[in-house]
């Protein structure tokens, strides 16, 4: 079929002004928030808007029956370049999908369409005292089918989980147009946990139209601390022994000096530039329960020679404080002209000696590395600075990027904590996974992807250690690892 056929047929399905096919339209789809140096720029060769489940079904029906690549997308602010048409075909944007279609208090929950943002569903239900818990770092941005799709975490996850600890069904359009339904408002559901096979799919095996999301009480009372401290491995003794003091805070994040340096200078949120690292606490809870952790708080960091520690004595500080931590990736322009975001986890207690690791490999690189993370649940984000035109620099990113993913597996980490694996993690699969565990799941995808057209060449390895799904067959080296393909 001509292209100018299926842009009928697309038209005829989502209307003329929801598909674009411009090419000057069509550059804003050529990445999402991934550096593109590391991820590359591709063009879909149609975006289309649908407004309702029944048109992606009928998108993706006429996609199956051309073979056409489809790539779900929400507001592309993916970090993995998981929202990117590597192939081509056709982008299915999902942000005019928006509406939150029931809030029931009664049983605390909410079904919503996946281009709904995420800070909107919480704006909506706050005076009512009710939130999802969820919150991204670009929270302001991301939406809630993007959040699905990942299995989004962000600074509270550390008391309230990552996002698949508050879907509880989903709408979902599979590879050949059918839609399902999976889970319910019920506590349990028979049968295989289909809920739990979408979240974190990445888009590669249906794409969602409906989400019923958990919502969660607003606490009584929160205290945000900011504790400033000497150095990196003081601020990591003072996390692990909050932790082991039995205390749950809601957030428990870490920036170094080279953080609070281009977030000050750029939101002047009150974090002290003379410190080595700054650790940033809220506790939730009761209001008795809050001032008792609070106390607790204030004498392990002192105990662990914080220089002081400070409790945000109104919302306005709190939200100042916030906002520093939230939005200290965009302040990373201060510094540098570009960085290579990595996303890794190890277990808390190796937080000390992997930060150390980090900043050796920094120096071996010739590298500068600012850190800010998640390091109440180990979860670290490095931030490695260069300029994509000094020549050699890319390399050298890369490799030190490499060399983390390779420490924090052998620690007993991941090399994913929260951002997906995309297009710039799946060579690295192999790290973590044997060829049978990468089969098992190639077979999954497979099943509801026969044709391998639904976010194609995202997620699983394509390098030296394992081929694409769609030509198993065709690789040898899957028979010489022990895998045999039917």
């Amino acid at each position: 079929m001509s292209t100018g056929n299926l842009k009928q047929r697309l038209t005829a399905a989502v209307g003329p002004s929801a598909v674009l096919d411009d090419p000057y339209d069509l550059l804003v789809y050529e990445y999402d928030a991934s550096d593109e140096v590391i991820a590359g720029n591709h063009q879909p060769d149609f975006v289309v808007l649908p407004e309702t489940a029944e048109q992606v079904a009928e998108v993706v029906r006429i996609a199956r029956e051309l073979n056409v690549p489809v790539t779900p997308r929400g507001a592309g602010t993916g970090l993995a370049g998981g929202a990117i048409a590597a192939r081509g075909g056709i982008m299915v944007c999902l942000t005019r999908m928006k509406n939150v279609l029931e809030i029931n208090y009664l049983d605390r929950y909410a079904i919503v369409e996946p281009g709904l943002i995420n800070l909107d569903l919480s704006v909506r239900t706050t005076p009512d005292g009710y939130f999802f818990a969820p919150d991204p770092s670009s929270q302001k941005a991301c939406t809630i089918g993007g959040n699905v799709a990942n299995n989004s975490g962000g600074p509270h996850c550390l008391k309230y989980g990552v996002t698949s600890n508050h879907i509880l069904g989903l709408e979902v359009v599979l590879p050949n147009g059918e839609m399902i339904w999976t889970g319910g408002a019920a506590p349990e559901s028979p049968g295989i946990d289909m809920t739990g096979v979408m979240v974190g799919s990445e888009g590669t095996i249906g794409i969602v139209t409906k989400a019923m999301v958990r919502l969660t009480r607003v606490p009584e009372d929160v205290n945000v601390l900011m504790a400033p401290f000497p150095t990196i491995d003081a601020a990591s003794s003072a996390v692990s022994a909050i932790i082991a003091a039995g205390i749950l805070p809601a957030a428990l994040e870490m920036m170094d000096a080279l953080t609070i340096q281009a977030v000050e200078a750029a939101y002047h949120a009150g974090y002290p530039t003379d410190a080595g690292a700054v650790l940033l606490i809220e506790i939730d809870g009761l209001a008795e329960a809050v001032a008792e952790s609070t106390e607790q708080i204030v004498t392990i960091c002192k105990h662990h020679n914080a220089n002081e520690v400070r409790v945000a004595t109104s919302q306005a500080e709190r939200d100042l404080l916030w906002q520093g931590r939230k939005a200290a990736f965009g302040a990373m322009g201060r510094l540098t002209p570009n960085y290579y975001l990595q996303d890794t986890v190890v277990p808390r207690t190796k937080l000390p000696e992997t930060l150390r690791r980090v900043d050796e490999i920094g120096r071996d690189h010739k590298l500068k590395i600012a850190n800010v993370f998640h390091a109440g649940d180990g979860n670290l984000h490095p931030l490695i600075l260069f300029d994509r035109y000094k020549p050699g620099e890319l390399e050298r990113v890369l490799s030190a990027g490499t060399e983390m993913l390779h420490w924090c597996v052998d620690v007993g980490g991941a090399i994913s904590g929260e951002h997906g694996i995309g297009l710039e993690k799946k060579d690295h699969l192999t790290l973590m996974f044997s060829p049978q565990d990468l089969a098992a799941m190639a077979g999954l995808k497979k099943s509801f992807d026969p044709l391998n057209y639904f976010n194609p060449e995202k997620v699983f390895p394509t390098g030296a250690g394992c081929g694409e799904i769609d030509s198993l067959k065709k690789h040898a080296r899957w028979e010489k690892m022990g895998i045999h393909v039917v």
